[in-house]
This record gives structure tokens, sequence and C-alpha cells, in this order.
């Protein structure tokens, strides 16, 4: 059973070269039989390591090291069934909002990344 779905960006900072960059990951908690919990890591909708260790860090842009991420922030996704949230029917012809088949994948890198240097504005996240 799925605990909790949440949305984490994870920023690394090259060790080697100081490189920055950040990335989006979707994170599902599951409780499985026997009472035990686990997460899983996406990115880009593909199942990947978590970005917390050493094995499932992406590689730096620049030289390819790899660093250990730290959570900058997270967004928990609502789980379905709560009272009090509006939904909408989907209709059996399958024609509501057709266009979700087709709409470009909102990829995990595809947020302002943090700029060498740069001051950080009010409010901005790390």
């Amino acid at each position: 059973m799925i605990t909790e779905l949440a949305v984490e960006r994870v920023e690394f900072t090259c060790g080697a070269c100081w490189h920055r960059w950040s990335v989006d990951y979707d994170v599902q908690r599951y409780l499985d039989g026997r009472g035990d919990e686990w997460e899983y890591f996406y990115r880009d909708n593909t199942a990947v390591p978590s970005p917390y260790t050493p094995q499932g860090a992406p590689p730096c842009g620049q030289c390819g090291r790899r660093w250990v991420g730290r959570l900058v922030a997270r967004r928990p996704v609502p789980l379905p069934g709560a009272p009090e949230a509006p939904r909408s029917r989907v209709p059996a012809e399958g024609l509501h909002r057709p266009e979700r088949h087709t709409a470009p994948l909102l990829e995990a890198g595809g947020h302002p990344q943090p700029q060498p240097g740069a001051p950080r504005e009010a409010g901005q996240v790390s």
C-alpha cells in the first residue's frame, strides 16, 4: 500500500569541480504486507536508486564524478480518497482531456538550475 507520494528537489554539489545542479524526483513510500516501509524514486518516469546514496547520485555534468544529493525542497502529493477533496468523474469514452496522452514529458531537470556564485533571491530555495 502506498503511504506517501511526494516530489523532492535534490541538490548536488560536485566536490571535485564544485558544479551545482538540482533534480526533481517523484518519491513513493510503500508499506509491504510484512509491515516494512520502502521508498521508491523515479526520475522522468524511470525507476532509479535513491539520490541520497553514492550509487543513486547522478554523475556531474562537468566532470562525471558522483556526489550524494541533499534535500532542498519537497511537495507532498495528496493520496486519493480524502472526503473534502473535490473530484471529477472521468467519462468512459476516454475523451476527457485527450491531450494528456500526447503532452511532452515534464522533465526532472526542467527547472531553473543554481548558478555558480549567483546571490539567492528572497524566498528562493537553494
